[in-house]
């Protein structure tokens, strides 16, 4: 994906940079592969806001990409390259020689016209899904399912890869995009090479507007606050009351550990991420 700048007609086009949408071809999404999305501007179901800075935002459908390329064996011609609004890649639009469609994520160097396969016989090219066991080795690989058959859940979004390390007695070691080293069991599925739209992190939106496109509200420092407000809030000037980077009921926001002490895939894991 190519990226472009403008010239600064406003204040929010002076640093905007925007994708090309070059490589896009679908002008209209296959609305049986979608469907609507019910906002809940991050409420629960009795109203309280569980998840702050959210609401508003354009209507969007979600598409609906196959994980699990459960169909084995079929191959598929690449119709359209697809973008969508909820995502960081890009997507694929498949048919089937049986005439099924469906979406998968779009890999970097997968065009238009291509051929993909999933299941035992496929060969290790890029888009094609096979077991971990079949993979040959320090090749890259995307969408790699934790558990067989239940789809993919590691590495989907834009620019991930995972790197298929070694293999041993019906087992997988792949290092993820993290830099953990995870065993997999060889029966998962993964789709050769890494998720497309790489430079989606060099975005640049150029204006406070264009995070309200996206439903996210503004997020107002601690530190700017009143003390009744915030923990870190008050003092003469700038100052954060000599307090330690926390939520605004208390909780400690940085340095504390997330993952459990005692964990059933802890005995997975090789080497812990960075």
């Amino acid at each position: 994906m190519a990226l472009k700048t403008f010239k600064a007609r406003s204040q929010g086009m002076r640093f905007r940079v925007a994708p090309t949408f070059e490589e896009i071809t679908e002008k209209k999404p296959v609305k049986a592969l979608t469907k609507a999305v019910r906002k809940t501007a991050g409420r629960n179901n009795t109203g309280v806001i569980t998840c702050r800075h959210k609401g508003g935002g354009v209507k969007q459908r979600m598409r609906i990409v196959d994980y699990r390329r459960a169909k084995d064996g079929v191959e598929a011609t690449v119709k359209e390259i697809a973008y969508d609004p909820m995502r960081t890649a890009n997507l694929a639009l498949i048919e089937y020689t049986d005439g099924t469609l469906s979406y998968i994520l779009c890999p970097e160097g997968l065009v238009k016209g291509a051929k993909v396969m999933s299941g035992d016989k496929a060969e290790a090219t890029v888009g094609n899904s096979l077991p971990l066991s079949q993979i040959p080795l320090g090749l890259m690989v995307h969408c790699v399912e934790l558990i067989p058959g239940k789809g993919a859940q590691i590495s989907r979004s834009a620019g991930n890869e995972c790197q298929v390390m070694a293999r041993e007695k019906g087992t997988v070691t792949l290092k993820l995009p993290s830099g953990e080293v995870r065993i997999f069991d060889g029966r998962c599925k993964a789709t050769i090479g890494s998720v497309g739209n790489k430079d989606w992190g060099s975005i640049k939106l150029g204006k406070a507007g264009r995070k309200r496109y996206l439903g996210i509200r503004p997020t107002v420092r601690g530190v700017a606050m009143n003390p009744v407000d915030h923990p870190m809030g008050g003092g003469e000037g700038r100052t954060s009351g000599g307090t330690n980077p926390c939520s605004p009921w208390g909780q400690l926001a940085k340095g504390g550990k997330t993952r459990k002490p005692r964990k059933a895939s802890d005995k997975v894991i090789v080497k812990r991420r960075k």
